[in-house]
């Protein structure tokens, strides 16, 4: 077969695929994405699920969670995020950690949850950030903290604007709950999806 014929035969394949259903592309892509998982070339998977917060997107690596974007928070800079700082082999796949991630996900939002087992990757974070972030996994289901209570829990009780900004840009809320640090005074704080979103997960909890 001459390469003209090849060309012209892979043309007009492209060509019918493109008049395809969007369902035909997606069933394409997912098979295209399970054979990259199987053959490993996908370093960081991510999905995105509907909660009542809107639509967030869940990045894991085969070690754990590694990301959990807001709905406030842009798309390309999550992918970007994950691209520059764990591998730019990223790609919408299906993984355990995902499955399980929106399983408890779901369960949390029914009320049917109060923790999460989760297996997490804690890449993005290190140092005293990754240890007040720890401090917050350990404030339980319906009661809050101050910045200062885990900023004093990661062994740095003066520390509180390091805890802060620590809080502000957790990578896993939700599962890591940030939401329930509080300022001392009185107020929210800063939280990365927004004070909205920090309010309506404390009244989900019976926090607020």
């Amino acid at each position: 077969m001459s390469n003209d014929t090849h060309e012209n035969e892979l043309e007009q394949s492209l060509r019918e695929a493109g008049a395809g259903a969007p369902a035909d592309w997606e069933r394409l892509r997912s098979a295209l994405a399970a054979e990259a998982e199987r053959e490993d070339l996908i370093d960081v998977a991510f999905e995105h699920h509907e909660t009542p917060l809107g639509t967030i997107i869940i990045g894991a690596t085969r070690e754990g969670l590694v990301r959990v974007g807001l709905p406030t928070e842009d798309e390309s800079d999550v992918l970007q995020q994950l691209a520059e700082r764990v591998s730019p082999r990223v790609l919408r796949s299906a993984r355990e950690p995902l499955t399980q991630t929106r399983r408890e996900l779901d369960e949390y939002f029914a009320h049917d949850r109060r923790g999460f087992d989760i297996p997490l990757d804690w890449r993005l974070v290190n140092g005293f950030r990754r240890e007040v972030l720890r401090a917050t996994e350990q404030i339980p289901y319906g009661r809050t903290a101050s910045y200062r209570d885990v900023a004093t829990s990661a062994g740095s009780p003066n520390a509180v604007r390091a805890a802060g900004s620590a809080l502000a840009l957790n990578p896993l809320p939700i599962v890591v709950p940030c939401h329930r640090v509080l300022r001392s005074g009185g107020g929210l704080g800063q939280y990365r999806g927004g004070p909205e979103a920090k309010a309506q997960l404390l009244t989900l909890e019976g926090a607020a």
